[in-house]
């Protein structure tokens, strides 16, 4: 895991309602991770939104990979 990346995913109470964010902007991973999933590229997303950078889309996808290596996942019945 590279911790560079990482760090660029952030989450602020304040910011989207405390969603994992990309440094503190108001764009979350969930948005580029349906963008890249729906088959966007990292050129057409950069090209959409200027202000993210190709490492902000790796971080995005690395914090998605540390997601889904958790150990169990227990149901909730309410």
């Amino acid at each position: 895991m590279n911790k560079d990346l990482i760090n660029r995913i952030t989450i602020n109470q304040d910011i989207c309602n405390g969603k994992p964010t990309i440094r503190n902007t108001r764009y979350t991973v969930n948005l580029i991770l349906d963008l890249l999933s729906a088959g966007m590229s990292d050129a057409e997303i950069i090209e959409d939104y200027p202000t993210l950078e190709i490492e902000d889309i790796k971080a995005c996808l690395a914090f998605a990979s540390q997601l889904s290596k958790v150990k169990t996942v227990h149901r909730i019945v309410a």
